[in-house]
C-alpha cells in the first residue's frame, strides 16, 4: 500500500470524522438508554437522559449533530463531548465504571480519521465486490466504538486495512510436520507456495504475526517454524479485517487476529474451530437441498501449529465462482447499506421492484435453513452477499460464517428464532430498507417485507407480523457491563412490520 501522511484531518475532513464516529454511538444511546420525547420542530429530535439531560439530534438512520441542553439553550457538542457524555450517563444507569469502552470510543474516532486521510491519496479497487467489501467508514451502525483497532498506533494497522483500500501479500511460514493441526479440506494453503522438506505451508496475517511476535519468537529459534517469504500476489481485506480475499486463486482466507474489533478479540478460538467441521457440513447440506441460486459459502477447513492452536489459526474458505450465477455481480450487503460508488442500490429507479427482488433472495434461504435443518445463519449485513444482474437487481444470495452460525438443538428453537429476527430483520433488512427510503423519500419498505414473510409457512411468522416489539441488540451496554462479546442482549424495539392498528 502507499505510504501515506497520518496526520489527523482537521477542519472539514475533522468535522467528517466526528460524524462518522458520532453516529453509530448515538444510535447505540438513543436505543439503548435514552427516553424519546414528543416530535420537536423540523427534523431535530430531542431525547431525555437517565439523569434528566436533554440530548438533541438531527434525526434519521446516521444521528447527526448531537446538542445538549443547558442555560436555557442547546449547545453543540463534538464527539469527545459525546463520549463524556455517554460515559457520565452510563456510569450512573450501571453503577460500573466501563472498563476500556470509552478509551475505544476515542480510538473509533482517531481510526475514522486516519481512514479518511488515507482514502484521499488511495485507489479504490475496480472490482465492484472488493469496493463494496472495503467501502464500511461507518461500519457497525449501532455499535459504541466499531473502527476501534486495538489502540495501537496508526502505523501499526493501517496498512491492512480493508477502509483505506490496503492490499498486501501474506507472511509464509513454514510448521514442522509434527506439529502441524488441520482439519477438513486446506490443500488450498499448499498452492500458495513451497515448503521444504519435513515442513507444511502455514499462510499468517502479517498483521498477527507482528501482534503475536513475542510469542512465537521460540518457535523460530528451535525450528518449530520458518519464515518462507510472501505470497506472490496481494490479498484484499473484506470488511471483517482478518478475512482477505484472493482473487486469482478466488480463495478467501480467514484469520486470528489478537484485536477487539467491535465485540470481541477476533481470534480463530480452539472450540469454534472444533465444532466448525459439523456447523458447516449442516449448513452445507441445507443449501444443496435448497438448491440455486442460493448459496453457502463452506468455511472448507483450517490449519494451524499446535503449538500456537489459535494464534496461527487460518480458516479456508469457498471462493465466489463456483456458486455466482452467469454474470452475476456479488456485492456485501453492509455496503449496500452505507454506500459506495457504483451502488445498485443508489441506482435503483424503481425501489418497488428492487427491494422486492432483494426480499425473494434474502428471506427464504434464513427461513428454509431454519425451519427446514435446523441451521440458524447469522443473516446479518456482513455475512451477506447479494448478487446483481447487469441491470443491478438482486437475483442471487450468498452467506457465510460456519462460526456465527447455530444448530438445534444446541440453542432452543425460541432463541435460535430471536437470534434470526435479529440478524435478519433488525441488523440486516432494516438497514437496507433505510438506505433505500434515504434514496427515495416517502417510499415504504414494509409492506413488501410482511408481504415476503408471510409467504413462509413457519409456526412464528404470525407474531412476528403482528408483535409491538422486535428483538435489539444492545452493544453498548453489552459492552459497557464488561459481558461476553457472544452473550447477545436483547431490548424490545418498535416493529415496523406489525400491521398498522384499525382506526377507532
Amino acid at each position: 500500500m502507499e505510504r501515506v501522511d497520518l496526520t489527523p484531518p482537521t477542519g472539514e475532513a475533522g468535522c467528517r470524522a466526528d460524524a462518522y464516529a458520532s453516529a453509530p454511538l448515538l444510535n447505540c444511546l438513543l436505543r439503548e438508554v435514552a427516553v424519546p420525547l414528543p416530535d420537536g420542530a423540523g427534523d431535530r429530535r430531542a431525547h431525555r437522559l437517565p439523569d434528566g439531560r436533554l440530548l438533541r439530534v438531527r434525526a434519521g438512520r446516521r444521528p447527526a449533530d448531537p446538542e445538549l441542553y443547558g442555560a436555557g439553550a442547546w449547545h453543540p457538542i463534538g464527539h469527545p463531548e459525546l463520549v463524556k457524555l455517554v460515559a457520565e450517563e452510563l456510569r450512573r444507569h450501571t453503577g460500573l465504571p466501563g472498563g476500556d469502552l470509552p478509551a475505544e470510543m476515542l480510538d473509533s474516532r482517531e481510526a475514522v480519521a486516519a481512514l479518511l486521510t488515507a482514502r484521499a491519496r488511495a485507489t479504490p479497487p475496480e472490482d465492484p465486490y472488493l469496493r463494496s467489501e472495503q467501502s464500511l467508514l461507518i461500519g457497525h451502525p449501532y455499535h459504541p466504538a466499531p473502527k476501534a483497532r486495538g489502540g495501537g498506533p496508526v502505523a501499526s494497522w493501517l496498512p491492512y486495512a480493508p477502509e483505506a483500500h490496503a492490499r498486501f501479500p501474506l507472511t509464509l511460514l513454514g510448521v514442522r510436520e509434527d506439529q502441524v493441526a488441520e482439519e477438513g479440506d486446506t490443500r488450498a494453503l499448499d498452492a500458495l507456495g513451497t515448503a521444504p522438506p519435513g515442513y507444511r505451508l502455514l499462510p499468517a496475517h502479517p498483521w498477527q504475526l507482528e501482534l503475536a511476535g513475542r510469542d512465537l519468537a521460540p518457535a523460530f529459534a528451535d525450528g518449530r517454524l520458518l519464515r518462507l517469504g510472501t505470497t506472490a500476489s496481494d490479498t484484499w481485506p473484506t470488511a471483517a479485517v482478518r478475512t482477505v480475499y484472493e482473487p486469482g486463486r478466488d480463495l478467501f482466507l480467514k484469520f486470528s487476529l489478537d484485536v477487539r474489533i467491535t465485540n470481541d478479540v477476533r481470534r480463530l478460538w480452539r472450540h469454534d474451530l472444533r465444532g466448525l467441521r459439523r456447523t458447516d457440513t449442516a449448513a452445507g447440506h441445507a443449501f444443496a437441498a435448497m438448491g440455486p441460486p442460493a448459496a453457502w459459502l463452506s468455511d472448507r477447513g483450517y490449519r494451524t501449529a499446535a503449538f500456537a492452536f489459535e494464534q496461527l489459526a487460518v480458516l479456508v474458505r469457498d471462493g465466489l465462482r463456483g456458486h455466482l450465477l452467469p454474470g452475476a455481480v456479488p456485492l456485501l450487503a453492509a455496503g449496500l447499506a452505507e454506500g459506495f460508488a457504483g451502488s445498485p442500490l443508489a441506482a435503483a429507479t424503481d425501489p418497488a421492484g428492487w427491494w422486492e427482488a432483494y426480499l425473494r433472495q434474502v428471506v427464504p434461504p434464513v427461513l428454509t435453513a431454519f425451519d427446514d435443518h435446523g441451521v440458524v445463519l447469522e443473516a446479518h449485513l456482513q455475512n451477506t452477499l447479494v448478487a446483481v444482474d447487469a441491470s443491478g437487481t438482486p437475483v442471487q444470495a450468498l452467506f457465510r460464517d460456519a462460526e456465527g452460525a447455530k444448530l438445534l438443538p444446541d440453542v432452543t428453537r425460541a432463541a435460535g428464532w430471536e437470534r434470526l429476527v435479529y440478524c435478519l430483520v433488525v441488523n440486516h433488512l432494516s438497514e437496507i430498507a433505510g438506505a433505500l427510503a434515504d434514496h427515495h423519500p416517502g417510499f415504504d419498505p414494509w409492506p413488501a417485507a410482511r408481504r415476503e414473510l408471510a409467504r413462509h409457512d413457519l409456526p412464528e411468522i404470525p407474531a412476528l407480523l403482528t408483535a409491538p416489539t422486535l428483538p435489539g441488540k444492545t452493544n453498548l451496554l453489552l459492552r459497557w457491563t464488561g459481558a461476553d462479546g457472544a452473550a447477545a442482549r436483547y431490548q424490545p424495539l418498535p416493529n415496523p412490520l406489525a400491521h398498522p392498528a384499525p382506526a377507532p
